[in-house]
């Protein structure tokens, strides 16, 4: 898709059931055009779900949006965010400020928290890990020139009036919402579910398609925690989801048995990568075949590379593999 075409994309809202809307919010990356918040009705005003990502233009959309919905922002009673990527905390900011709300998070944002106040130290060490993991100084050289300076689509970082923690309730008039834990794509990730009507908004946790992601480098096993975070809300009698991309779906089961099938499936393929291979290999040398494409894109490498690094983790941590050579890449390989 090209930035022209992405610039077509305009905020808009489907209501989802009585006093539930699905406010459709662009966004700026290619192959992942729009992210979801969710306004419930609660009292007078609404609880709003996750933001849309704070970029030139994005208060409108969200503002076009709730508009489709009969809403306004001054209606927002109550800020949640699932957790701290820009698409889903980025206007936090500029939503408090305006609608005088609260914000309820997760208190383990520092992944946020590090990026938005030293944007240059955060890209320095995601430069080092990539050189690290043994991707190419030439194409270092190349994201570092496309990338650097880029906005990280936070507005400004805004700490928790009250931490989104397990026995805190969110009350909507739909029902009541627990908090669950589910850490994996984000150490801030939370899903929140009404066992009454059995909905569950599960963020970026369960999607209506598999689309596997770690935000890498901030816990010891992000992958383990993921699948663990599967466990967690399969064990939940749930209905209906509203994720954080991607339109509502029921067979939620299916949808965790589909993710949880994906990261033994990939885990597999850095294991056989590990296996098959002469030696020690690199986290980037592993990135064609976990993703099954001999030639990825740029973009398909970075995405991949944060996914090769967190299952060489995870298999280091089960004791499956070691790391070894660490200088002046760092290399896997299976354990003896």
């Amino acid at each position: 898709m090209t930035p022209q075409r992405r610039k077509r994309e305009l905020g808009r809202a489907d209501r989802v059931l009585p006093g539930v809307w699905r406010l459709r919010l662009p966004l700026p990356w290619p192959g992942v055009p729009h992210g979801n918040a969710w306004a419930i009705a609660s009292g007078d005003g609404i609880v709003l779900v996750d933001t849309g990502i704070g970029d030139a233009g994005a208060m409108q959309q969200l503002q076009r949006a709730m508009d489709q919905a009969g809403l306004r922002l001054e209606h927002v009673r109550l800020l949640v965010c699932t957790h701290a990527h820009s698409d889903h905390y980025g206007l936090a900011g500029p939503i408090v400020d305006y609608a005088g709300c609260e914000l309820w998070m997760h208190p383990n944002f520092d992944h946020a928290r590090r990026a938005a106040e030293d944007p240059e130290r955060a890209f320095e060490r995601r430069i080092e890990v990539a050189r690290q993991s043994g991707v190419p100084i030439e194409a270092l050289q190349r994201y570092s020139e496309q990338r650097k300076n880029q906005p990280l689509g936070i507005a400004r970082i805004v700490e928790p009036d009250r931490e989104l923690l397990p026995g805190v309730q969110v009350q909507t008039d739909l029902g009541t919402f627990d908090v669950y834990e589910t850490p994996g794509h984000a150490p801030s990730h939370v899903c929140l579910h009404d066992p009454e009507r059995g909905i569950l908004i599960s963020g970026d946790h369960l999607l209506g398609r598999v689309s596997l992601y770690y935000d890498y480098g901030w816990t010891p096993d992000p992958a383990g925690e993921f699948l663990s975070s599967l466990d967690t809300i399969d064990a939940l009698d749930s209905s209906l989801c509203l994720s954080g991309h991607g339109r509502p779906f029921r067979d939620v089961k299916e949808h965790i048995a589909a993710n949880r099938r994906e990261v033994h499936e990939r885990i597999e393929r850095v294991r056989s990568a590990l296996r098959q291979a002469d030696g020690p290999q690199t986290p980037f040398e592993i990135v064609p075949i976990l993703l099954g494409d001999p030639n990825p894109s740029p973009m398909m490498v970075t995405w991949g590379l944060s996914e090769a690094l967190a299952y060489l983790d995870h298999l280091e941590r089960t004791g499956e593999a070691a790391k070894v050579d660490e200088e002046p890449n760092h290399r896997w390989a299976l354990a003896a």
